[in-house]
């Protein structure tokens, strides 16, 4: 007597069948069909991405270490150009031009993003759809556009901000040609455009807050400013490192409203580190000091992201 093992159940119509591997099965995903299929989709991407990024940046390492003017011949001139970089008193005023840029830019951004962040995360305040768009309209406009908009604005002679402040018995003058109002002058342009951008990052972030944490807050008789500091603030604490990192980056590369504005000016003080190497290598045809200048600027920009990559982690670790 032969005994036979028990077939498997006929599979129902519609019953659940688990999903296929990422990347397909394992013998076609390796086949040499498919690799080829995954080469002609990344090939497009790959070629752009050398020709115009992987290529000019090694160049940009070559002429660095060369006295290179674009006319005649190079020479080697192995790290003089990065040693300028800390001695030539132009672009250490530069460099602490740029810091004060960032240090007003960066603060007054954020604190204006927050808080109207918190002002229009309120569901009982009408219109927030509109006064949120008006808010993140500017981040849209070329900072070049506005710039332009803004230095007509104020202009001593036609300018709209100065006769409405002459109004009220306030004479600004020429604020652009004045050495200690044109740096406040240009950060005041970068905030408006900037800070309603930031401000829908911290709109993201604090739509991700638990709203039981705010009613377990007010049972216990918890004032505002208590929620705010025990709960909100520490609940952005990704989100207010990522617009830290973002804003301080931006700052260093500002360049666009001051060349509008300021050209750099009056007497050098809205000389920022991209003024500095936009006039080395196209004006003063230093190729080879401005892509040192670059490469100074890119090390400290890539000491940004790390930091802001380790914040991140370690939050996530702590978190864990």
């Amino acid at each position: 007597m032969t005994t036979h093992a028990p077939s498997a159940p006929p599979r129902r119509r519609g019953a659940y069948r688990p999903p296929a591997p990422l990347g397909g099965r394992g013998p076609l995903r390796h086949s040499p069909r498919h690799r080829l299929t995954v080469v002609a989709f990344l090939a497009p991407a790959i070629v752009i991405l050398t020709v115009f990024v992987a290529w000019p940046m090694v160049s940009a390492l070559r002429l660095s270490f060369t006295d290179a003017s674009g006319f005649g011949r190079e020479k080697f001139v192995g790290l003089e150009n990065y040693a300028r970089v800390f001695t030539d008193p132009d672009i250490v005023r530069a460099m602490g031009n740029t810091a004060l840029y960032a240090v007003l830019f960066t603060p007054i951004a954020i604190a204006l993003a927050l808080g109207f962040a918190l002002l229009l995360n309120n569901p009982l305040l009408p219109l927030r759809g509109l006064f949120r768009t008006a808010l993140f309209t500017p981040f849209i406009v070329s900072l070049a556009v506005a710039a332009f908009a803004w230095s007509y604005l104020l202009d001593p002679q036609v300018g709209l901000l100065n006769y409405w402040l002459r109004g009220l018995g306030i004479q600004l003058g020429n604020v652009l040609q004045d050495p200690n109002l044109a740096m406040p002058a240009v950060v005041l342009v970068a905030v408006w455009k900037s800070f309603g951008f930031y401000m829908v990052i911290f709109l993201a972030g604090l739509q991700d807050i638990p709203t039981s944490l705010y009613e377990a807050a007010r049972v216990d008789g918890a004032s505002a400013w208590q929620r705010f500091r025990s709960i909100t603030f520490p609940m952005l604490g990704n989100t207010m490192g990522f617009v830290v990192i973002v804003a301080l980056i931006a700052a260093l590369q500002a360049f666009d409203q001051i060349y509008v504005m300021t050209g750099g000016g009056p007497y050098g003080t809205t000389q920022t580190i991209v003024m500095e190497i936009y006039q080395s290598g196209f004006r003063k045809l230093e190729l080879g000091f401005a892509s040192a200048l670059s490469y100074v600027l890119l090390l400290v920009t890539l000491v940004l992201s790390l930091t802001q990559f380790l914040f991140f982690s370690r939050r996530e670790q702590d978190a864990a």
